[in-house]
């Protein structure tokens, strides 16, 4: 069974920057696709970014490109959220996911093709 803890939430001014970690406890992120989801009240959750940890590959949702990217911390073993230039639209619940399949990173902006999520970590931009 594999945990999955978020860090790095926290109440930042507009224009600034915060970096959420995603770290696994129970087995390291090889194979894994790993994924950045969020959710503002009264909201669906909605993708924000992905990571293949095997294949390298990455991919951002077109509301955060240019000001989010992911990343691995190989020694941590964790997936790394920057965020930089936050706006108030940012305000959410930030949720981190975990998954095995192989097809998944096919699937990697739907919620329901992950296996594992995190409790989730509260990021508030004021205006």
């Amino acid at each position: 069974q594999v945990q999955l803890v978020e860090s790095g939430g926290g109440l930042v001014q507009a224009g600034g920057s915060l970096r959420l970690s995603c770290a696994a406890s129970g087995r390291t992120f090889y194979s894994h696709t790993v994924g950045w989801f969020r959710q503002a009240p009264g909201k669906e959750r909605e993708f924000v970014a992905a990571y293949n940890w095997n294949g390298l590959n990455s991919d951002v949702a077109d509301s955060v490109e240019g000001r989010f990217t992911i990343s691995r911390d190989n020694a941590k073993n964790t997936v790394i959220l920057q965020m930089n230039k936050l706006e108030p639209e940012d305000t959410a619940v930030y949720f981190c996911a975990a998954g095995v399949s192989i097809y998944l990173w096919t699937f990697r902006r739907e919620m329901s093709k992950y296996d594992y999520w995190g409790q989730g970590t509260q990021v508030t931009v004021s205006s």
